[in-house]
This record gives C-alpha cells, structure tokens and sequence, in this order.
C-alpha cells in the first residue's frame, strides 16, 4: 500500500486493511512500516476508513520515524544496485 508506483488499492483492499487494524485494536501486536505519513493515505483509502484505520494504528502506538539516506538508493544511484541476473 505504501508504494507510490503500485496502483491504488480497491475498495475491498482498503476495508480489510481497516479490518485488520480494528481486529488487532488494543488486543494483539501490530508493525507496519510504510514511507507513507499517516495524513497521507486518503488517495488510498476512503477518508472514513483512512481516519479509523490511523485512530487505532496510532492509539497506544510506538511511532519509529527514520529520517536518514536510503542506502539502497544510494547503492543504486552510484551503480552499485541490484545488478541483473545473467
């Protein structure tokens, strides 16, 4: 969901990654990783499910922000990257 190149997720896509948040929702674990802002994923999901989905991955959260150079886009920039299979 986090990729900008992936096309948007469908309505369904959308509800069951709500189901998911809600199901896990102050009674489970739950990492996700996204170079996507919170605030952001409205072009992604309808904003109802947007909010709600944030609401219960944010409450109680433990928030990692990075904010450092991606080695692997370093690596790829200076032609050191993944080089194609032979």
């Amino acid at each position: 969901m986090a990729d900008p190149s992936m096309p948007a997720p469908t309505q369904s896509a959308a509800e069951a990654h709500y189901r998911l948040a809600d199901a896990t929702y102050e009674r489970r674990s739950l990492a996700v990783t996204s170079n996507i802002h919170p605030s952001g994923l409205d072009p992604f999901m309808p904003t109802t499910l947007a909010t709600a989905a944030v609401d219960r991955l944010l409450h109680h959260a433990h928030v990692i922000v990075t904010e450092n150079a991606s080695l692997r886009h370093a690596e790829a920039t200076a032609g050191r990257g993944v080089k194609p299979l032979t």
